[in-house]
């Protein structure tokens, strides 16, 4: 009966081991890409309208499967230009705009990690009237 329940112990010990090693990885596994900067940034108000939207994320992004846009007040989409990922840095995406007139802007984004999840958001940037023009 002893070495019985010395091996139970250790099976069970062991199993305990190997889950919490299992789960230890698993927040690693279940994360997905999270923006970490944009530029401009959510909510900038700014002086001069941006050339780009660039996005930086976590991880690394699936081109083929990345949407970026940019709409003005009127929900129209202000380019047709497609974003690319940035060859040097493979977190981070590119979309060049057109000069915009001042107004709201609503940026949408929708990506693939290359762990397969796929984020969709969106934010907001302004750009300011300039006064005495």
């Amino acid at each position: 009966m002893g070495i019985t329940k010395l091996m139970v112990y250790i099976r069970v010990t062991i199993g305990i081991v190997i889950v919490a090693i299992m789960l230890s990885f698993a927040s690693q596994v279940w994360a997905h890409a999270q923006l970490i900067k944009a530029e401009p940034a959510r909510r900038a108000a700014l002086d001069v309208a941006p050339k780009q939207i660039r996005l930086w994320f976590n991880e690394e992004i699936e081109g083929a499967y990345t949407t970026l846009t940019v709409s003005g007040t009127n929900k129209k989409l202000i380019t047709n230009a497609k974003p690319r990922v940035v060859k040097d840095d493979p977190k981070s995406i590119i979309l060049p705009i057109p000069e915009t007139k001042p107004g709201k802007f609503t940026v949408k984004f929708r990506v693939l990690s290359v762990d397969g999840h796929v984020v969709d958001s969106s934010f907001n940037y302004t750009v300011k009237n300039k006064v005495g023009k």
